[in-house]
């Protein structure tokens, strides 16, 4: 029975630093994993905030193209006589040129 237990004995000893060491490897680096997780949470990347910046520049060109469309029905009502169409239309032209300045010019490529 202690011959049997020997090699077994021998592995474990073996074994056994290296677990150690990796334990303690861990339990060093870990403040350091914690903190790059969170710098890394906490801050945005140029790519992320072009992306956020892009999104929200569609979402205002959709509205506008609601707002005109609503705007050209409002007008053709309103030659048709219905006075409540030109005051709804006056109402939506004034919200178009709301949005229009926050919508960046795209630039010719000549």
């Amino acid at each position: 029975m202690r011959r049997a237990l020997s090699p077994l004995l021998l592995v474990a000893i073996l074994a056994l630093p290296g677990c150690i060491a990796k334990a303690a490897y861990d339990v060093v680096t870990l403040p350091v994993k914690a903190v790059s997780k969170g710098v890394d949470l906490a801050t945005t990347s140029q790519s992320e905030a072009d992306e956020k910046r892009g999104r929200e520049i569609r979402k205002r060109e959709e509205q506008l193209g609601k707002l005109e469309r609503q705007y050209q029905e409002q007008l053709q009502e309103c030659a048709d006589g219905n006075r409540r169409s030109c005051d709804d239309a006056r109402d939506t032209y004034a919200e178009i040129q709301l949005i229009v300045p926050t919508i960046p010019a795209e630039l010719d490529k000549d």
